[in-house]
């Protein structure tokens, strides 16, 4: 290799001009092109909040994520564990399950299996955790919120999912207990609101929101759970293939702080009607 040539290899000037350039049509193309299911990188998948599914649960809604859809029951009982009695303070809880055919083959139930797996039992705590966040236990009185979300057809997001219903349904548990006097009238219970999102990066490109096909093709899958007030609950982020730079990460969190916002706004609106 003669000087001038190696020189232009390793320019560092020809290097940083090249790191700076403007991005070229094609990967503005690229950038934009629609997803599997015709979204833009930014956008949620269609979500309906159908509130008071169930007729005999003290809170309950149906939540849809495009072809994702949870069932989400809250029960108010009188009462704390024992491990909280005494305390003046209440608790809020939640378990997590699907149905056996939520997916596209049958899942043994987990009942029939004996034992309570793995990712079942982490996704309940997250719920629980994410929906004690906005939750004053003291304000609650010495009263238990239990919250059952049901997968009743998977399609990717189905804990952020959960999440989101999980809160509307909470919501109005605590209402009933206001109405039947379990809960002081006045106390202010909810210290802000709560939804989560997933985001990912697939192809190179971040995207919001994930369904199924995306998610397995992910180089990187993150559940964000954030606060109406901006505030985040958890983040749960794992490069499958690739690691993620912190500028994907960055880029990540922005476009879950934009569909959590977005969801709390559908969460107020559900509330309307």
């Amino acid at each position: 290799m003669t000087a001038p040539q190696e020189r232009a290899a390793t320019d560092p000037i020809r290097e940083e001009n090249l790191m700076n350039a403007e991005p070229t049509t094609a990967d503005r193309t690229a950038a934009d092109a629609p997803r599997v299911d015709g979204r833009g990188p930014g956008d949620l998948r269609e979500v309906r909040i159908t509130r008071g599914w169930l007729d005999h649960a003290e809170g309950s809604c149906l939540i849809e994520f495009g072809r994702t859809r949870v069932l989400c029951a809250a029960s108010f009982t009188e009462g704390v564990p024992r491990w909280k009695k005494g305390s003046g303070s209440g608790w809020v809880t939640a378990e997590y399950a699907m149905l056996p055919r939520a997916t596209n083959s049958r899942s043994m139930r987990e009942s029939v299996k004996g034992r309570i797996g793995g990712r079942t039992h982490e996704i309940s705590r997250l719920i629980g955790r994410s929906l004690r966040a906005v939750v004053d236990l003291e304000a609650l009185g010495e009263n238990t919120i239990q919250i059952d979300c049901d997968v009743l057809q998977a399609d990717g997001g189905t804990r952020t999912a959960a999440i989101t219903g999980a809160y509307v349904a909470l919501v109005d548990a605590i209402q009933w207990g206001k109405r039947h006097t379990s809960v002081p009238a006045a106390a202010t219970v909810l210290k802000d609101s709560v939804a989560a999102v997933s985001v990912g990066i697939v192809d190179g490109r971040p995207l919001l929101d994930l369904e199924y096909r995306e998610d397995v093709a992910a180089d990187t899958d993150m559940n964000v759970v954030m606060t109406g007030a901006g505030g985040f609950v958890e983040v749960q982020g794992t490069a499958e293939g690739e690691p993620f730079s912190h500028e994907e990460l960055t880029a990540l969190l922005g476009l879950a702080s934009d569909g959590c916002r977005d969801l709390i706004q559908k969460q107020l609106a559900a509330f309307q009607n």
